[in-house]
């Protein structure tokens, strides 16, 4: 009997094969850094992240918990499966320290204005550091690699960050972003950023 879908006559993929139906994040490489899709593994270097003041103090302003920080990174996998797109894990290429998380983020946060749905200009783009990671030049660095895979497939993006976070907010304006509007996020203000690739 003939395949009744296309897909029917496809030979299942191999454990470890990369399957063209679910795409994973390519990995990314700089000078001194190393950008590769979420793997359950990170759970504990995430985890310490997010439990890490100097990392949550101006996202949120409260740690992260163990299975919150689960639940983001199942996320950031499944979101390359979704939308074809997402974020990476950061790490030192020389030490295979992880360093942070960058990229596309389909959050569908309870933002006001909304920055998805309906009028949304593209996905949100986020970077986060470890706190020993921060002030070293690696966001620049990271960000620069993840807009060049970017820029080519997706049109716009936005970011949102704190009023208070200077040091975010000078490396949104040197990638490019710019002011939209000042919203709000979980009674707090946030800015609301954009840029055009």
């Amino acid at each position: 009997m003939p395949p009744t879908h296309p897909t029917d006559a496809s030979p299942a993929p191999h454990a470890g094969d990369p399957d063209p139906r679910h795409p994973q994040a390519p990995t990314l490489a700089t000078a001194r850094l190393t950008l590769s899709g979420h793997v359950p593994a990170d759970l504990d270097d995430c985890a310490a992240m997010w439990a890490d003041a100097r990392v949550y103090a101006m996202i949120g302003g409260s740690p992260r918990s163990r299975e919150e920080v689960w639940i983001r990174l199942l996320r950031s996998i499944g979101q390359w499966t979704a939308f074809g797109y997402g974020s990476w894990i950061v790490r030192e290429t020389a030490t295979g320290r992880l360093i942070g998380e960058m990229g596309l983020i389909e959050a569908r946060r309870a933002i006001l204005p909304p920055i998805d749905g309906p009028g949304a200009i593209g996905p949100e783009m986020g970077w986060t550091l470890t706190g020993d990671a921060q002030g070293q030049g690696y966001a620049s660095e990271a960000m620069a690699a993840v807009l060049a895979w970017a820029d080519p497939r997706i049109a716009a993006t936005t970011c949102i960050i704190d009023p208070g976070n200077a040091p975010s907010l000078s490396l949104a304006e040197r990638l490019g972003y710019r002011l939209r509007i000042e919203g709000r996020y979980r009674d707090a203000p946030i800015l609301i950023l954009d840029r055009g690739a």
